[in-house]
């Protein structure tokens, strides 16, 4: 018990992200491609306000974010089941440009 406290004592005081730069607009593309890619068979309103939002995004974070959105119109034009496989194969792509903790897979 002492030594799993001692543990997160100390998880939680190291440096949050040792020796990572943080991701320039170029590093960006690949995730944004992906992302927009994902959502290449939503056409609706919501979908253009969504292929804006990815465009403006300026960090990996504010993209991780957007997710949630991709999966929401994904799956209203498929299925929830197309949705998890089309946003968790995007984990890769953020792969190295957040925490690991982060990278959660839908279920």
């Amino acid at each position: 018990m002492i030594a799993t406290f001692a543990r997160f004592i100390k998880g939680s005081l190291k440096s949050r992200a040792p020796g990572r730069r943080p991701p320039s607009l170029k590093d960006l593309q690949p995730i944004r491609s992906a992302l927009l890619q994902c959502i290449t068979d939503c056409d609706n309103v919501p979908a253009l306000r969504l292929r804006h939002k990815i465009g403006q995004a300026k960090t990996a974070q504010e993209l991780w974010l957007l997710r949630n959105d991709a999966y929401q119109l994904i799956s209203q034009q498929t299925s929830q089941a197309v949705a998890a496989e089309r946003i968790n194969a995007l984990i890769t792509h953020f792969d190295g440009w957040l925490e690991p903790r982060q990278l959660v897979r839908i279920k």
